[in-house]
């Protein structure tokens, strides 16, 4: 039986705070192809005003030129919902993101997140008061249930009756964090339940992991890459295809990606502790983009000034050059 598959998958960039934010997704698509569109982190529930710029700056329209944004809302009450709903509308947004898959502890024990999924009956009532005021198109991003599957079992045959957009599934427990295995059978369970278009998320992480999983749910064309593109940037144009080059130039690639993300959060970034933060963070992912080189990952966090972090990466870079030549 021939399969037919989708010309090219609809790719996503997660949302994964304290690294995806307007400027590093700027950046990324400033040297890196393939993706369609990012959800950006969650917007914090708070009580200031709605039209303070201050709470949405990351998703404003300006700081975000060159990749579609959807901004993802984490409220779990109808009412501040909806005003920043309208407030993201009349800013000419038409699509937004529930997030009900934060695994977060801090954020489930508040009743958010994946820490929503047990209580199916918060989740109609807000849906049940939010959609029909909607002007703007609703997805879900959620997980397989927090505790246990029979969250999302029964939940997602309730959501059949509201017109949501889609729904992105993690394929993990919220419980498990990001830890453990995915389960992409509690995914083709979830197919069968939902009437709704399902984005497959979790552990996306190389090529033939996605072609096995586009195999096997072949009328999947959306998916959404988090961690494994913070691993390998070149992740979704190696999906989708794009003609591959030498090991050398991807690591010239790379350097060029570090060096405009370097300058950028010396720029926009307050003292040196906040932007090696910000960098060590993403290299304890970036580093298995540097096969045989992971010992160099303890130099990058034990680096304490602008000047010896520099002075790792330099060495990184030079020393993965010359094991590819």
């Amino acid at each position: 039986m021939h399969t037919t598959f989708p010309q090219q998958p609809f790719l996503y960039l997660a949302p994964i705070r304290g690294i995806t934010d307007a400027l590093f997704r700027e950046i990324l698509v400033n040297h890196f192809n393939g993706f369609d569109a990012a959800i950006a982190p969650f917007i914090n529930p708070q009580e200031q005003s709605p039209s303070d710029d201050k709470l949405i700056r990351d998703i404003l329209p300006e700081h975000n030129p060159n990749l579609p944004v959807i901004p993802q809302l984490l409220h779990n009450k109808p009412e501040p919902f909806l005003i920043l709903a309208q407030r993201l509308t009349d800013l000419g947004f038409t699509h937004i993101n529930w997030n009900l898959g934060c695994p977060a502890p801090m954020i489930a024990k508040k009743k958010r997140g994946s820490g929503l999924l047990p209580h199916p009956e918060k989740i109609l009532h807000l849906l049940d008061n939010v959609l029909p005021k909607l002007t703007i198109e609703l997805s879900i991003k959620t997980r397989l249930g927090f505790h246990s599957h029979e969250e999302i079992i029964t939940l997602l045959p309730q959501l059949n009756q509201y017109p949501l957009k889609e729904i992105i599934l993690h394929t993990r427990l919220g419980k498990q964090l990001y830890k453990g295995k995915t389960d992409p059978d509690g995914f083709a369970m979830c197919q069968k339940l939902s009437k709704h278009p399902l984005v497959y998320n979790g552990d996306l992480n190389d090529p033939d992991t996605y072609n096995s999983l586009a195999t096997r749910f072949h009328t999947t064309d959306r998916w959404m890459i988090g961690r494994g593109a913070l691993a390998n940037p070149m992740l979704a144009e190696q999906i989708k295809g794009i003609e591959g080059v030498s090991n050398l130039t991807k690591l010239e690639r790379l350097q060029d990606f570090h060096k405009e993300l370097f300058a950028r959060y010396q720029k926009r970034l307050s003292g040196p502790s906040h932007i090696l933060g910000r960098l060590k963070l993403l290299w304890s992912y970036l580093i298995l983009s540097f096969p045989g080189h992971e010992k160099q990952l303890k130099k990058i966090q034990k680096s304490h000034t602008i000047e010896q972090y520099s002075q790792v990466i330099e060495q990184l870079f030079k020393q993965a050059k010359n094991c590819s030549r």
